[in-house]
């Protein structure tokens, strides 16, 4: 993998970690590159999962990719937030 590629993947996951984690109600208490990290991991997990549906690779925006990647965001920011906040009591 090339930097261009990693730099890519880091800032689609920032993307991706931050509409995560404004789907998610309340506070969150994850810092920044959790977040990143949950993105990232969403975004690919997201990808895989859309290819496997069949709608990874439309004509256009692919809106139903996008949609997969931050609902997994969205409830990867919301597990660790729970476990965290677990951790703290």
């Amino acid at each position: 993998m090339e930097i261009s590629g990693i730099f890519s993947a880091v800032v689609i996951g920032l993307i991706i970690g931050v509409l995560g984690r404004l789907v998610v109600p309340g506070r969150q208490r994850i810092g920044v590159l959790w977040t990143i990290v949950v993105g990232i991991a969403a975004a690919l997990v997201g990808a895989l999962l859309a290819h496997a549906l069949g709608v990874g690779d439309t004509k256009g925006i692919d809106w139903i990719k996008w949609l997969i990647q931050i609902g997994l965001a969205a409830l990867g920011v919301a597990c660790l937030d729970r476990v965290k906040s677990r951790r703290r009591r």
